[in-house]
């Protein structure tokens, strides 16, 4: 794969989030309240810890054995407990709605199609699914019709606001920037 990814910020963590899109997916549901690089970089390390980094295996593990698998040192996030529950309904879901493969929701329909699929997965809600949204727009050419209008602010053309943005070091930092100011701007409003 040619396709240069830099959200976790390692290189054989983000090979994997190029070539596979469920690691990308598993990433954007890690990615929150831990940075964005070690949520980015979770895939990898359950690809390592797993053998692959598969929806069906994910989804038809036993509860407590992944859960042990997210929570063994270092762990995969913050809280173990409850992003193992999340991670493994998001594979349940992958494998139910889309027969393991997640590209088939965005094979077909418009940007608001799409936008609707994602926010249904589990652990994604409206900001989540917008950005993820814009991420495939902006990163990997999945660009249906009207996906810069459904990913809202996320899809403009140049902005520094999410992950959706973040292609090198530097743009990480403009992107960790412009959070700074809004929740500054949010508690000074």
């Amino acid at each position: 794969m040619t396709r240069k990814v830099c959200l976790a910020q390692n290189p054989e963590a983000d090979e994997l989030l190029a070539d596979d899109m469920f690691a990308l997916l598993l990433g954007m549901l890690l990615d929150q309240q831990i940075p964005l690089e070690k949520a980015f970089s979770g895939p990898k390390v359950l690809a390592d810890r797993l053998g692959a980094l598969s929806p069906q295996v994910i989804a038809d593990a036993d509860p407590e054995g992944f859960a042990a698998v997210m929570a063994a040192p270092p762990a995969v996030h913050r809280f173990p407990g409850s992003m193992a529950k999340r991670v493994q309904a998001l594979a349940q879901a992958v494998v139910e709605e889309y027969g393991g493969d997640v590209s088939r929701m965005w094979a077909d329909g418009d940007g608001a199609v799409v936008l609707k699929r994602l926010k249904a997965l589990p652990g994604f809600g409206e900001q989540k699914a917008r950005i993820f949204l814009a991420l495939l727009g902006k990163q990997f050419g999945v660009q249906p019709d009207g996906w810069r209008e459904a990913a809202g602010a996320y899809g403009e053309d140049g902005s520094r606001r999410s992950v959706a943005d973040v292609v090198d070091q530097k743009s990480l930092l403009e992107v960790r920037a412009f959070k700074k100011a809004a929740k500054a701007a949010v508690k000074n409003g």
